[in-house]
């Protein structure tokens, strides 16, 4: 009994609730609907952008080059090692070796194992520095670029396209985007020079 009387009571304070005549000050409102159109909104397929620009062209596929030449590199002397270890153990095994002449040479291998694995961290790290300044370099061309887009605020949202499920393309502003990374990046290596 007790129950169905607070659950009574409580219907009518949520019901009164609901009808109360609601107090919002109208400056408030308007600005919390601000109404978006659709000429307020862009996309930017920032793949494209990243793929098709100069900068990727000319320094970020020289870039992938030496990526790529480093890994292979680094996998060919760590194969040579690892060669080396298994021969020097065959011949131990076959008795072509002495104890004293195997335990030596695989001592060498080691040491120059580890003189490799310090090698090899520190190309990799320079690598994934010199990757990182140039991602950073293309995320502000790409910024840069959007900032002057919408210097006049003409956009109210921008929005990368890898997000988007669906939209116009009316809406897709990447060939702008990347017409002036193209343009910045030329200015950044005029200034340069």
């Amino acid at each position: 009994m007790k129950k169905v009387l607070f659950a009574a009571v409580a219907l009518v304070l949520a019901v009164s609730c609901n009808n109360a005549p609601k107090t919002t000050d109208t400056a408030d409102a308007a600005e919390a609907k601000t109404e978006v159109g659709a000429t307020d909104l862009a996309f930017v397929r920032t793949d494209a952008v990243f793929a098709e620009s100069e900068i990727f062209k000319t320094e970020g596929v020289a870039l992938q080059s030496k990526n790529e030449k480093t890994q292979k590199t680094l996998a060919e002397k760590e194969q040579k090692l690892q060669n080396e270890m298994v021969q020097l153990q065959e011949k131990y095994q076959k008795g072509l070796i002495t104890t004293i002449e195997a335990q030596r040479k695989e001592q060498d291998i080691q040491k120059r194992v580890a003189a490799y694995q310090e090698s090899a961290q520190k190309q990799l790290r320079a690598l994934e520095e010199e990757n990182l300044v140039f991602q950073n370099r293309m995320g502000d061309l790409m910024q840069r670029a959007i900032d002057e887009i919408n210097a006049d605020g003409a956009y109210k949202m921008i929005v990368n396209a890898s997000a988007l499920l669906d939209a116009s393309e009316d809406l897709d502003i990447t060939s702008v985007v990347l017409a002036k990374v193209n343009e910045l990046y030329a200015a950044d290596k005029a200034s340069a020079k």
